[in-house]
């Protein structure tokens, strides 16, 4: 029983969906490189409206729009401070 258990744990612990690599909630399926490069486009383009971000993989969009969410919510806290 001790040991269906430990297995039972090791697999939870080891399974691909726990080690999946992640860009701030978005699943990479390789690496996350097509996810950085649209948030560094995003950062470099000033874009806060994800519905700006386009591109030829979903990742890369995903990317854009993860930093676009980071930076509309930026720009709503700074509104209410004012």
């Amino acid at each position: 029983m001790k040991e269906l258990f430990l297995g039972l744990l090791a697999s939870i612990f080891f399974s691909p969906t726990v080690l999946a690599q992640e860009f701030n909630g978005y699943p990479c399926v390789n690496d996350c490189s097509g996810h950085e490069a649209g948030y560094r486009w995003a950062e470099d383009n000033d874009i806060n409206d994800p519905d700006n971000c386009g591109g030829n993989s979903n990742s890369f969009i995903e990317g854009c729009q993860s930093y676009a969410e980071e930076n509309a919510y930026e720009e709503e806290e700074e509104d209410d401070e004012e």
